[in-house]
């Protein structure tokens, strides 16, 4: 299944970049976003791009290669997207947008352990070659203590089932090491059998990897850098795909205009239409939030 960008028309509706613009792409993925921006520019416009998994790198640069506009590409998490813009010499950007979702990618072929539909290794990473002293899920779930990995599910992943989950995780690596998605995916299917429509390892798989990531402390600090490199009159769009991202994002906006130093674009966040909702599942969870300083 081809990656397709979330809420792209209202992406471009809300942030108006204009001609001549520098515009921040802290996620590129794929580089959908980026080209269809590209393309309501006439072609006319200054990309910095970054992306913390070199495959999406490489994806996008093949992709946006043919667009017309100047791209610099980047490879680091957008918490760091002011050592970025030095390397560049981009002192000021008009437009800045993350969008927060995975990539189809990075489910399907990353090999990496973000779906428990496959059977890979427990990484979790977004870069795909995480060094020695990377975290990583597998990390998490042989070596950490029944409280923390609870209130890891508990915490990011809103695992009602937490304390029973991370019980059977402790008991299941004293008789082997846990290394596989479908290990860890047998062993919560035990913990916490299905109920409705969600996969009982939905949750626990998108805890480690948003623990694994520190994407909390990510957004945070990248919304913050953003905000502080945009010019008057320069718009921040942020899509979310968990209530924690959103709650974050919607905090930084009211806080932000509060001070005096925004206005919300959106006064509540843009959610897919029913048709795009049926055509992307993937989507219907997002919300968009744009936020103009001034």
């Amino acid at each position: 299944m081809p990656h397709i960008p979330v809420l792209l028309q209202e992406v471009i509706d809300g942030l108006q970049a204009r001609e001549g613009e520098t515009i921040l792409d802290a996620t590129v993925g794929g580089g959908g976003h980026s080209e269809a921006l590209c393309q309501a520019v006439g072609g006319k416009a200054t990309f910095v791009c970054l992306d913390a998994d070199e495959d999406a790198i490489r994806r996008s640069k093949k992709r946006l290669a043919v667009c017309g506009c100047s791209f610099h590409f980047y490879q680091s998490n957008f918490r760091h997207l002011d050592a970025a813009l030095q390397a560049f010499g981009v002192k000021n950007i008009h437009r800045a947008l993350f969008d927060l979702g995975l990539s189809s990618f990075q489910f399907e072929e990353s090999g990496r352990g973000f779906s428990f539909q496959r059977n890979e290794s427990l990484m979790m990473t977004f870069a795909r070659d995480a060094g020695p002293d990377e975290l990583a899920a597998e990390t998490i779930v042989n070596e950490w203590d029944e409280e923390n990995i609870a209130t890891i599910l508990r915490s990011y992943g809103e695992e009602r089932a937490a304390g029973r989950i991370a019980g059977a995780i402790v008991r299941a690596r004293g008789m082997k090491r846990i290394t596989t998605t479908a290990g860890l995916r047998e062993i919560v299917e035990r913990a916490a059998p299905r109920r409705g429509k969600i996969h009982p390892a939905t949750r626990t798989f998108q805890a480690l990897r948003m623990a694994v990531n520190d994407e909390l402390g990510a957004l945070t600090e990248g919304m913050q850098k953003a905000w502080n490199a945009l010019a008057p009159r320069g718009r921040l769009a942020v899509i979310s795909f968990h209530s924690l991202e959103d709650r974050l994002v919607k905090t930084f906006c009211r806080d932000t205009v509060k001070e005096g130093n925004g206005v919300r674009i959106t006064k509540k966040p843009m959610t897919p239409t029913r048709e795009e909702a049926r055509a992307n599942p993937r989507a219907r969870s997002a919300k968009l939030r744009i936020i103009e300083k001034i």
